[in-house]
């Protein structure tokens, strides 16, 4: 019987979060409310606490909070700001997802009795013949959130649910209101919640103390363009607010950190048909055997797109795109399917 389960649901103050723990419950699990406090300074943060008490009095589900501002800063905003300075584009999603949410939290609460985790996430688990753990993409694909769940291992799937995985979200706003959520009609969070103004650069000077030099921008061949006005201000693929007037549409395709350079050069040297990934992770196996195809992603918006995946390391896989893929970023993560299943992912290279 599910009575004699403990499910801890990871509470943000949204809707999915709150709905999430409102089907656990009527599921009969012994249930919990938890919230991470990952920045207290963001402005949201007290409204977003506020909510998710009011969600677990309403269920009259115990509710508490944890504070991992340290961890989260030496962690996933230290690999931000280390990736940004690093000439890369970070997915601190992805990070966090890996060592807080299924990482610190769930090990936290398993220490502590629960037998699951469970989120707002809009995704599914399944079980195959072999006992493996699979990690599918949610019912409705327009609000899938597998490209950021690809780092989870077996222990992570067998300790977690996703009761969100098969609904859509005008049902789970139905939910919310016909149970009286306070955060029913609440707007989903769109910024990155440690830089909700979106001011990626400023962020990232204030956090690290130091101000980011003017450097060249140079071409192809090293001969120098212009003046960039700070490495960091520029992300792979960016053609606007470049400052600099050239006779044809300019793009940045490259950042070189060791020597403060930015690349520009024509749209068409933006695509790439190899792409590189390296701290691999993969769910339905331990490894790859030889070539097989997939469907790959490259940004979390985007379609997937045909490629043969190759393991090409221990903890490497070389993608071969069928059709040359616009503006790779090092740093971002490239997933790989076969269907609705995700095959794993890694970093771009």
């Amino acid at each position: 019987m599910n009575q004699n389960i403990n499910v801890t649901v990871a509470m943000s103050g949204g809707i999915d979060s709150a709905v999430a723990a409102l089907l656990i419950k009527e599921l009969g699990y012994n249930t919990v409310g938890a919230t991470m406090l990952l920045c207290s300074n963001n402005l949201s943060a007290n409204t977003d606490l506020a909510d998710a008490k009011a969600i677990c009095d309403k269920l009259c589900i115990p509710y508490k909070v944890y504070n991992f501002e340290e961890c989260f800063r030496d962690t996933v905003i230290k690999n931000f700001i280390d990736t940004y300075m690093g000439g890369g584009t970070p997915n601190p999603c992805v990070v966090c997802n890996k060592l807080l949410k299924f990482g610190k939290l769930l090990e936290r609460e398993i220490s502590s009795g629960a037998d699951y985790i469970a989120t707002g996430h809009y995704a599914q688990i399944e079980k195959d013949t072999n006992g493996r753990y699979l990690l599918k993409k949610a019912a409705d694909e327009k609000k899938d959130q597998t490209y950021m769940l690809w780092t989870l291992s077996q222990h992570q799937l067998a300790h977690t649910i996703f009761p969100l995985g098969n609904m859509t979200k005008p049902k789970i706003r139905e939910l919310g209101a016909k149970n009286g959520f306070v955060n029913a009609h609440k707007s989903d969070s769109q910024d990155i919640c440690f830089v909700p103004d979106g001011n990626y650069t400023a962020f990232i000077e204030n956090e690290s103390g130091s101000s980011y030099p003017v450097g060249n921008y140079i071409d192809e061949d090293g001969n120098i363009l212009g003046r960039h006005k700070g490495m960091i201000h520029y992300t792979i693929g960016q053609r606007k607010g470049l400052g600099i007037s050239m006779n044809k549409h300019i793009f940045v395709i490259n950042k070189d950190a060791h020597n403060n350079t930015v690349t520009l050069a024509d749209e068409d040297r933006l695509f790439k048909n190899k792409v590189v990934i390296r701290g691999i992770n993969l769910i339905p196996f331990d490894k790859l055997h030889g070539k097989i195809r997939v469907e790959a992603k490259i940004r979390y918006s985007q379609s997937s797109s045909s490629a043969y995946a190759e393991q090409t390391g221990e903890d490497e896989i070389t993608l071969t795109f069928d059709d040359p893929q616009r503006a790779p970023a090092r740093g971002q993560s490239a997933v790989l399917y076969d269907g609705d299943y995700v095959i794993g992912g890694g970093f771009i290279q």
